[in-house]
């Protein structure tokens, strides 16, 4: 046993060291912010499907979506299916329109975006509040690397957070875009193919597909795949609008070539989501089979790659866990960066800024944002916790303002702002005052439909008093 925990660790540790030395290698090249925050707008379908998924296979679709399974059942496919969706409407709709106003105005973060369509106001408080919301999903993802080391090496999972903070710190504040999506493409192969083989061996070590059907058989609701309350349908409301419109994920795609860059590397992604979305669900039914008293269900993962897989394949699998944490970490890091940098420092603090000082900005900014994500982690301990809060910070304040910026001509400032806080009232109300539901609907959903009504309402209200003109 102890050999075993020493080889796994060593994969890890070897894992870790190539990362870095790659992201210092390619963070070389990276001269200017350009680079740094839109990768020279050069990504062609390849590297905008291999950066894509591998942020998006995170601590949420692998640690967290297998203790769902663990502990939940079936309708755990709605977390990782929620994101697969989100991602087709990106890439069919969304993702190509944005990243045609993005060329057309030299736009390299979302925060450039609002202001271009709303105002500087606009983009200071949806900057700030996503800025807060980040940090959350970047602490998600430490957590469950946290949980991944104290399985595999039985170190402290403080210590753990602490190690993955600094992995990924090192190699994405040396290049920002322009090294994540290359060393993504690693990463993603890396957790593609220890995912493939760990599904089958899991079920095959508890019996075959007879003996995972017998798992909580007395339990109608962990085998109900149509659940409505949480992890079932209500997660398309906290999840979906999140995957159509994360700083992250658009800025990406503000990195894209062409449209059909888009189409095609977005679109492919999210296949690959919706194929992806029922393996850690189906891992995490298992380990409730071979493990049903787990202390914590963060474990479920590393259980089964540790103890019910051999050593090799676990290695493997324990590799494609750690690259699933490190590449979704990366993703936070970048939308931290690019955002505090551009449309914080830059907009307001020094517009006059040389672009050698706001790279800078940018590389500290990476610093000091994983060692706060590392603070968090270590108070918050749980990876759906943590990812929800952002998830729905995000789905409030971000989904009505981006899309009505494309679609509606004549949308203000004050009616982004008004949907902005309807949106984020509503949730603390829900959350805080409320329990965390009313008659069943979560506060994601209730805050949604607080903004858009709020938009609908000053934006009709601006109209009749503007008789239909534009009037920010």
């Amino acid at each position: 046993m102890h050999l075993s925990l020493n080889f796994h660790l060593v994969v890890l540790a070897v894992y870790s060291a190539v990362l870095i030395v790659i992201g210092l290698v390619i963070g070389r090249r990276v001269r200017g912010s350009s680079e740094f925050f839109v990768a020279g707008r050069s990504l062609g379908p390849g590297l905008l499907l291999s950066t894509m998924l591998a942020s998006n296979i995170g601590a949420g679709s692998t640690v967290g979506a297998t203790a769902l399974g663990y502990s939940s059942g079936v309708a755990a496919w709605w977390w990782v299916g929620s994101a697969a969706l989100g991602q087709i409407v990106l890439a069919v709709w969304i993702g190509p329109a944005m990243r045609r106003v993005a060329a057309a105005h030299d736009l390299r973060t979302v925060g450039d975006y609002l202001e271009f369509r709303y105002s500087a106001s606009v983009r200071g408080v949806v900057v700030a509040l996503l800025w807060v919301g980040t940090l959350f999903i970047l602490s998600g993802q430490l957590v469950a690397i946290g949980s991944i080391l104290e399985t595999v090496a039985h170190i402290p999972a403080s210590i753990g957070c602490a190690i993955g903070g600094l992995v990924v710190m090192v190699y994405f504040a040396a290049g920002g875009l322009m090294t994540s999506a290359r060393v993504n493409v690693l990463q993603l192969i890396v957790k593609l193919g220890g995912f493939a083989l760990a599904l089958p061996l899991a079920v095959s070590a508890i019996g075959g597909w007879s003996a995972l059907g017998r798992v909580q058989a007395d339990n109608p609701t962990y085998w109900t795949f149509w659940r409505a309350g949480p992890p079932g349908l209500m997660l398309l409301a906290a999840l979906t609008p999140s995957f159509i419109i994360s700083p992250g994920i658009l800025q990406k795609v503000f990195g894209a070539r062409d449209d059909r860059a888009v189409r095609v590397g977005v679109g492919m992604n999210a296949v690959g989501l919706l194929l992806y979305a029922p393996v850690p669900v189906l891992i995490g039914m298992a380990a409730r089979a071979q493990f049903p008293e787990l202390t914590s269900v963060n474990n479920a993962l590393p259980m089964v790659l540790m103890y019910l897989l051999p050593p090799l394949v676990g290695a493997i699998g324990l590799a494609a866990v750690f690259s699933a944490e490190i590449s979704a970490s990366d993703a936070a890091l970048f939308m931290l960066a690019t955002s505090l940098s551009q449309d914080l420092y830059k907009r307001f603090v020094e517009p006059g800024a040389a672009d050698a000082r706001v790279l800078k900005v940018a590389r500290v900014t990476s610093i000091v944002a994983s060692i706060v994500a590392v603070g968090l982690a270590i108070a918050l301990g749980s990876v759906v916790d943590a990812l929800t809060i952002f998830y729905t910070l995000l789905s409030v304040s971000l989904f009505v303002p981006v899309l009505a910026g494309l679609y509606v001509p004549a949308a203000s400032a004050p009616a982004a702002m008004t949907s902005i806080a309807c949106g984020v009232v509503v949730v603390l109300a829900v959350q805080y005052l409320a329990g965390g539901s009313v008659a069943g609907f979560t506060p994601a959903f209730l805050g949604l439909c607080a903004a858009a009504l709020g938009f609908a309402a000053m934006h009709a209200m601006r109209m009749g008093r503007y008789g239909g003109q534009h009037a920010v």
